[in-house]
């Protein structure tokens, strides 16, 4: 909130119905836990907007809104599959790699702002590469690796874990491990790797 020009005062989760897409791709609705907390559901929200700036949605309950949803979801369903073919693989020399990166569950995210002891326990950051791959650029378990493009560089120790080689594997918003910060790019882009020291 401290960057936000507007803050709208939404409900928490347990104070409104809504669905949750579950990591099969289903839907798992449920309905709210809490009731007659005053506060407005994003729902709400965003259907109040929209009819401010003269754009009825016509969504003024969960049941609509589900049902809207579902019909959009039938839609698609029928829609043929994308044509494109993929890239092809990069072609990686020594010392050059694919970063990977995903949010860890305890991070820089403003949900830790003021919870020195819950942050305290987050992992430990690492860079991880496959054995193959740290050989490849000689830098040994434990041992600081960099991580370069040429926006900039993250420097973090090493762990050598089993996983595919030309791959690197980096935090993407912990301390010391901004990853669009710092390098500019995200999950897919080829970066370069080197022993180095902190």
């Amino acid at each position: 909130t401290d960057a936000a020009d507007v803050v709208f005062p939404v409900a928490a989760v347990a104070e409104k119905a809504g669905t949750f897409l579950d990591w099969e791709g289903r839907s798992r609705p449920f309905d709210a836990s809490l009731t007659d907390a005053g506060q407005l559901s994003d729902l709400e929200v965003l259907n109040a907007l929209a009819d401010a700036l003269d754009v009825h949605l016509g969504l003024p309950d969960v049941r609509t809104a589900r049902a809207e949803l579902q019909s959009l979801s039938a839609r698609a369903s029928s829609v043929a599959s994308p044509s494109v073919k993929p890239a092809p693989p990069a072609k990686l020399s020594a010392g050059r790699a694919v970063l990977a990166t995903w949010h860890e569950l305890l991070d820089e995210g403003s949900l830790q702002d003021g919870t020195p002891y819950l942050s305290a326990t987050a992992k430990p950051l690492r860079a991880r590469l496959s054995p193959a791959t740290a050989r490849a650029i000689g830098v040994v378990d434990g041992a600081p690796v960099t991580i370069r493009n040429a926006s900039g560089a993250i420097t973090l120790d090493l762990l050598i874990t089993a996983m595919p080689d030309h791959v690197v594997w980096v935090p993407t918003r912990s301390a010391g491990s901004e990853v669009h910060r710092t390098l500019g790019v995200g999950a897919g882009a080829v970066v370069s790797l080197e022993g180095g020291s902190k």
